[in-house]
């Protein structure tokens, strides 16, 4: 008896054991995505809705014995492949890079858990009320271990950006795992400051330099293109100081060396660099408030030191901040303007059509950012 009752407790502790290995594991790499804080930066064009930003994370499923390694993810849908971001936002689910037991696999969609898939991939948009599951030559596929990636992508529709105070949105959904019992929250968080200006350019910001014909173009050097105006207005809620910046969108493209006022055309189909454009702000074409006249000036740093301000012509460049001053000679920085209206320039270089492949159709393809910095 004393040997038996000795044994025992040994026993319920190893039963005990083994009832915490029999359950599957769900982990991801990070459970809460923060978008960070929409900022006063602006697209060259409106659009109805903005990209917050992406965000990608793991998830990895473990279990002690072979299984369905069906998973699906609960949250409120907005549209067929997007989930809801409060009232005024939605967000994406991208997976891919499926791994079952060690060994790459495709993966299938569901409508339902255990119905056949309806979409199959190396890569799927998660869509709301829908599962993923592991493929292997289109065959559902069982295991001990399940490991993704998942791509998030949010957006906010431009009218969140017009906020009086500011504002977090969060929101979020589950991880579920069909048959192992285990689920996953995850959350998602944007925050918005209140809108100060609101810029807006002629056309949306689209510049069409129209069809070319290579016959008004040089083979062995540039040929500069008609210049085209632009007209760029802002409208503050108050009196701002405020800079302007350009950020090339096709960074490395731009032909004739290193000029930090150049931007980028674009590459053909042999990835030869098309050409470059600059844009010219004058002045003298310069309107604000009731200011008789406006001057630009300009600085490495929103801090200054600043230029002596000037009616000259200045191109803008991604490393100097461009403002508008009403005094003429003032090194002080730009004056607070809350409406701005102003003509550029944009002038435009093809490079020698020696050097591009005109086998195919060229198109110009430049696109830029213009940012709007507050002081």
């Amino acid at each position: 008896m004393g040997f038996n009752s000795a044994l025992l407790p040994l026993l319920l502790l190893l039963s005990a054991n083994a009832w915490g290995d029999d359950e599957c594991r769900l982990n991801l790499s990070e459970s809460r995505l923060d978008f960070g804080l929409m900022n006063r930066a602006v697209a060259v064009a409106p659009a109805p809705e903005r990209l917050l930003g992406e965000r990608r994370i793991s998830l990895t499923l473990n279990c002690p014995q072979v299984q369905d390694l069906s998973l699906f993810y609960r949250a409120p849908g907005a549209t067929a492949q997007r989930y809801r971001f409060t009232e005024q936002g939605t967000y994406r689910l991208q997976v891919s890079e499926a791994v079952v037991d060690g060994h790459a696999v495709e993966l299938g969609l569901l409508a339902g858990s255990g119905q056949p898939p309806v979409a199959s991939g190396a890569q799927l948009v998660w869509r709301p009320e829908h599962g993923v599951v592991p493929l292997r030559d289109g065959a559902t596929l069982r295991g001990r271990s399940l490991s993704l990636q998942i791509d998030a992508s949010a957006w906010a529709d431009e009218a969140a950006a017009r906020v009086n105070d500011a504002v977090t949105w969060d929101s979020g959904g589950l991880f579920d795992v069909v048959t192992g019992g285990r689920s996953r929250e995850l959350r998602l968080q944007a925050r918005f400051a209140p809108a100060a200006c609101t810029p807006l350019l002629s056309n949306g910001g689209h510049v069409d330099f129209g069809k070319l014909s290579v016959l008004d173009l040089s083979q062995n050097s540039d040929t500069a293109l008609p210049a085209r105006s632009l007209a760029v207005n802002v409208a503050c809620d108050a009196p701002t100081a405020f800079t302007l910046r350009m950020q090339d969108n096709r960074q490395g493209s731009a032909t004739g060396g290193a000029d930090n006022t150049a931007y980028g055309l674009g590459l053909d189909s042999r990835q030869h660099k098309i050409g470059r454009y600059r844009l010219i702000f004058d002045p003298t074409r310069a309107t604000a408030d009731s200011y008789g006249a406006l001057y630009r000036t300009d600085a490495a740093a929103d801090t200054g030191p600043w230029s002596s301000a000037s009616a000259s012509p200045i191109a803008i460049s991604g490393n100097r901040f461009i403002g508008f001053s009403a005094v003429p000679g003032s090194t002080s920085g730009p004056s607070s303007i809350q409406h701005l209206s102003a003509t550029a320039s944009l002038e435009a270089f093809i490079a020698p059509l020696g050097s591009l492949d005109l086998g195919n159709e060229v198109r110009l393809d430049g696109a830029a950012t213009l940012e709007i910095n507050y002081l």
